[in-house]
């Protein structure tokens, strides 16, 4: 097995979104913001290559929307999803699976593009696509918090295309014999996102997703406006920094453009943020 961190393009959010209840004058020691009050944003994804398999995790915003929505999220930096694989040798058509955490935009708008006769289809024109069967249902009929995340241009031609593949269990942690994966089911920030758990090279990384976003939303507290069931994300939250300390598991940060790799440690209250990493000089890829 080898891992990939795959930067697709970055972005910005409203700050008090993305942290909530929590004051400016705390979140911003760590993520500071624009005269907007927006923070920095990536969307990093995570390739798997196995014998058989190359497993893509999430894949970012994508560039098909029109100029009025991407006026909201100021895209910033030179990263794209094409030329981070391109850089490491792969290309769309190389992908066998597409892991959705969730159908949020900023998560699967990659997957899907405008063909030369101004259609919408896969960008990936061999894979499997994969998400949890309750969080499909759940996002074809939004509830009015996420509506604005889920669009149909992103969501519809996956199933389309004869590809999707539903994950249907309903337990804490679960196990996909097809793509050789274990994930843990949270549902505080949206009904079953899925957060894979790789093991690798003796250590256990976990694609950290919406749950843990950033380095600044490391304490429990701290947690998205955007989040449908906040108190829930607070145990969920608790509960994965506890057994990642404990079991000293590394947190891969889809959202966090400087911090992608991070190790945790037990403080005085509670798990805090010991080193970061990438990839590269933690494995030695």
């Amino acid at each position: 097995m080898k891992l990939y961190s795959i930067e697709c393009g970055n972005f910005k959010l409203d700050g008090g979104a993305m942290f909530g209840v929590v004051p400016k004058a705390l979140w911003e020691k760590t993520n500071p913001a624009d005269s907007k009050n927006r923070i920095n944003m990536a969307t990093r994804s995570l390739l798997i290559e196995n014998k058989k398999k190359l497993i893509l995790i999430d894949c970012g915003l994508g560039d098909k929307q029109n100029e009025r929505f991407f006026s909201h999220y100021d895209r910033w930096g030179d990263f794209s999803l094409l030329s981070s694989l391109k850089k490491i040798g792969f290309s769309p058509d190389d992908i066998t699976d597409v892991v959705f955490t969730h159908l949020h935009f900023d998560h699967c708008g990659g997957a899907i593009v405008y063909n030369k006769k101004g259609g919408l289809e896969p960008l990936f024109k061999n894979a499997s696509f994969w998400c949890h069967k309750k969080h499909w249902d759940w996002a074809l009929s939004p509830n009015i918090r996420e509506k604005a995340s889920f669009l149909k241009e992103n969501i519809l031609p996956i199933k389309e295309s004869g590809r999707l593949r539903l994950i249907d269990e309903d337990a804490s942690f679960i196990k996909s014999s097809d793509l050789d994966l274990e994930f843990f089911i949270v549902d505080g920030h949206t009904e079953k996102q899925i957060l894979p758990i790789i093991n690798y090279k003796g250590q256990t990384i976990i694609f950290a997703g919406d749950l843990i976003p950033t380095l600044g939303h490391l304490p429990v507290p701290y947690i998205m406006g955007y989040d449908t069931r906040p108190l829930l994300t607070l145990k969920e939250k608790a509960f994965l920094l506890d057994l990642a300390c404990k079991k000293k598991y590394l947190l891969f940060l889809e959202h966090d453009p400087y911090n992608e790799l991070i190790t945790l440690k037990k403080g005085e209250r509670g798990v805090i943020f010991d080193q970061k990493h990438t990839l590269l000089s933690y494995f030695g890829d």
